[in-house]
């Protein structure tokens, strides 16, 4: 009786397939299709990220060989021209090519200490490169420049973005104790001893910077300027 059950089964699905074999393999080949597009689609993409990537060194190449140059008006030349292109290629593409070619941008007004222009470049490093190791230290270099400015409060919040980010950033210690460091300039006392005691609560085995920042929390609590 099983038996029969099972060649009765057989020959329902035999039968359901020989009657349904048309579609069935209009499905088929489509899920080989979908496959095979997804497979070629990865493909490309991995192709033009290479090539991307390849594109931003060759343009850093091009940025470190004005810096060879002697005169200051044959470097202002090369490294307006290079800025052109950095900008076009920056606005073109995204991710880790992306953004070195706006951290380059940053390097060219770094030479220059136009200290605005290198904070624009940083936090469109960051935002092109958020997935890449870059984006950390893209954010950093945005608080530097932001505190070259004065803007406390802005490099404050830059240097924050940066000890918090997802991706792995040897710095993020370095970055919170700035958080306090600009705290105690703006007189901002709790906010410093808040920011230093979070140094020695993520990064306690980091000795230089929970050194420091044990240190200044005694001097704050204290009072000691």
């Amino acid at each position: 009786m099983e038996k029969n059950e099972k060649t009765n089964t057989g020959e329902r699905i035999n039968d359901f397939v020989q009657r349904n074999r048309k579609p069935i393999f209009i499905l088929f080949g489509v899920i080989v299709l979908l496959f095979v597009g997804s497979v070629a689609t990865f493909s490309l993409i991995d192709v033009f990220r290479k090539k991307a990537i390849s594109e931003a060194e060759e343009l850093g190449r091009r940025y470190e060989q004005t810096r060879s140059i002697y005169s200051e008006d044959a470097v202002k030349s090369a490294t307006d021209a290079l800025l052109v292109d950095l900008e076009t290629f920056a606005k073109k593409n995204s991710g880790f090519a992306g953004g070195r070619a706006w951290s380059i941008i940053a390097s060219i007004y770094t030479d220059r200490k136009e200290w605005p222009q290198v904070e624009t470049a940083w936090r469109n490093a960051a935002a092109a490169a958020s997935k890449t190791y870059l984006g950390p230290v893209s954010l950093f270099n945005a608080a530097v420049a932001a505190e070259e400015q004065g803007k406390n409060a802005d490099a404050i919040e830059l240097y924050a973005q940066s000890a918090s980010h997802p991706m792995s950033f040897p710095e993020a210690p370095h970055a919170q104790f700035s958080i306090g460091r600009l705290n105690e300039a703006i007189n901002d006392r709790q906010g410093a001893i808040e920011a230093y005691r979070l140094v020695l609560a993520k990064w306690p085995d980091v000795s230089i910077w929970a050194s420091l920042a044990r240190n200044r929390i005694i001097a704050l609590e204290a009072g000691i300027q």
